[in-house]
């Protein structure tokens, strides 16, 4: 049964245009975007849909071979969670599909709507901007759909031809201009970094009785980690574990302030903001000499990661053996996983909590991160245990919050959309009596705990290294 949003929490936190809040015109012009609607916008928007056309042959596949079966209908965390219609996967895409006929068919041009066929004008321009930034990106009705459709890149297109046009959200934007001031997704300075690395030192120091180092800016290093800047500033644990790991296996790294982030928001906004931030990923690495690019726990991260070669590459001036993005998950397990039996786990450490395993969309269905963290789970843990099969690996259930609708403008509808992996989680904590979950992704980490506490979900959140790292002798 759906899960409704109450209507008087609805029309007591937005207006009509509820899901949508408009960018700042300063962040737009940070990220050279049009900041207000252009003039001739349906010319032009219809323009940018030719070219997005013409460049990606799948779009095009996408917007003709959808029969409207429904198949994906019940695969939307968002339609699950609200009961809207229009949050239907194939629903969103008729959104675009209505203006491609009318502008891109001949029976749409002399038909209209007669031939299901849309203008492209305000009515239409204020549903895209409410539905297509309803939509996670997450690919979960991708999974479902007998055709192969890719919703997000129907969503991703969407987002792309608003962008050109002087239309973007608060929330995007906002952090993609952050990451061109100060290096990192929450606007942290470099000075702040460091110092929260020489914090992390002294904390570390005190909790095992030994130094450990947290490097920023150092030339030569072995590893270059882009980290999510929250695991600085909040997920502590998880920063802890970067830490810990590396200098139990004897490995020289760093972090960078030009690039201090993993999370690529412009996946989320436009191409050429992605590719802007993915450069700076690379430029670090170069300037810092090191040898191995390294993503850590962050999701969308992985996933604008794996471009990385594609967007800014080739990486040829990084060691030969790693001239490719590689998250720490990979490299712990390479060569039959003997860097991770280097770190001397006791599992029985874990014996404490019971613990389940939320994949984050991106990882499990664009990045191909999915047995990775099992082994490492099992590797640390005897008493992990697995959510329901129809919501784990490449069915997992969005945390509500990502594609970048982690603001707290829209919170009902996080609820609403995070309710399906709540009810998940709820299912395994009865059963197993599961007190923690653990996940890679930084997003998540922000998302769940809030959201599963409004559902009343007793379950804590943590990262993957955590427990790794808190069973090491």
């Amino acid at each position: 049964m759906a899960y409704k949003i109450p209507m008087a929490e609805l029309t007591e936190n937005a207006s009509a245009d509820q899901h949508h809040i408009p960018a700042k015109v300063k962040d737009m012009a940070a990220i050279d975007q049009p900041t207000q609607l252009v003039e001739n916008w349906q010319e032009k928007g219809i323009a940018k849909f030719a070219e997005l056309l013409d460049k990606y042959r799948g779009l095009r596949v996408f917007m003709d071979t959808c029969v409207r079966c429904g198949a994906c209908k019940d695969a939307c965390h968002y339609f699950i969670g609200t009961g809207d219609p229009n949050n239907m996967p194939v629903a969103r895409a008729e959104l675009l599909r209505k203006v491609y006929r009318r502008y891109f068919t001949l029976p749409g041009k002399l038909l209209g709507d007669k031939a299901d066929a849309a203008d492209f004008d305000e009515e239409m321009l204020a549903k895209w901007k409410t539905y297509f930034y309803q939509c996670s990106e997450c690919r979960r009705c991708s999974v479902f759909c007998p055709y192969g459709i890719d919703t997000a890149e129907i969503t991703m297109a969407a987002r792309e031809i608003m962008a050109e046009i002087g239309v973007g959200t608060k929330y995007v934007t906002e952090v993609v201009a952050k990451v061109y001031e100060t290096g990192n997704n929450l606007g942290i300075p470099g000075p702040a970094w460091k110092n929260n690395c020489e914090f992390f030192e002294d904390d570390v120091a005190d909790a095992h009785g030994e130094k450990v180092e947290y490097p920023v800016d150092r030339v030569g290093a072995e590893v270059l980690l882009v980290p999510p800047s929250a695991d600085n500033f909040a997920n502590d644990k998880t920063m802890e574990a970067y830490g810990l790991i590396f200098k139990a296996l004897g490995v020289s790294w760093t972090t960078s302030t030009y690039a201090d982030e993993g999370g690529n928001f412009g996946l989320f906004f436009n191409y050429k903001n992605m590719k802007k931030v993915n450069q700076r990923m690379v430029q670090a690495a170069r300037d810092l000499k090191v040898k191995i690019l390294m993503w850590g726990e962050c999701g969308h991260a992985w996933r604008g990661g794996i471009y990385t070669n594609t967007l800014s590459g080739p990486m040829d001036f990084l060691d030969p053996n790693y001239q490719y993005p590689i998250h720490l998950f990979q490299w712990l397990l390479e060569d039959n996983a003997k860097r991770l039996k280097a770190l001397k786990v006791d599992k029985s450490i874990n014996d404490d909590r019971s613990i389940t395993y939320h994949d984050p969309c991106n990882p499990a269905r664009a990045g191909q991160l999915i047995e990775e963290p099992r082994v490492l789970m099992n590797y640390c843990c005897n008493r992990f245990h697995e959510m329901p099969r129809n919501t784990i690996k490449e069915y997992t259930f969005c945390c509500g919050s990502g594609g970048g609708l982690l603001t707290d403008e829209i919170m009902p509808l996080r609820y609403a959309g995070g309710k399906p992996r709540a009810d998940a989680c709820m299912y395994v904590h009865k059963k197993h009596q599961v007190e923690f979950m653990a996940t890679p992704c930084a997003i998540c980490k922000a998302g769940l705990p809030v959201m599963l506490s409004y559902h009343k979900v007793p379950v804590e959140v943590t990262g993957v290294i955590d427990n790794l790292v808190r069973a090491m002798i």
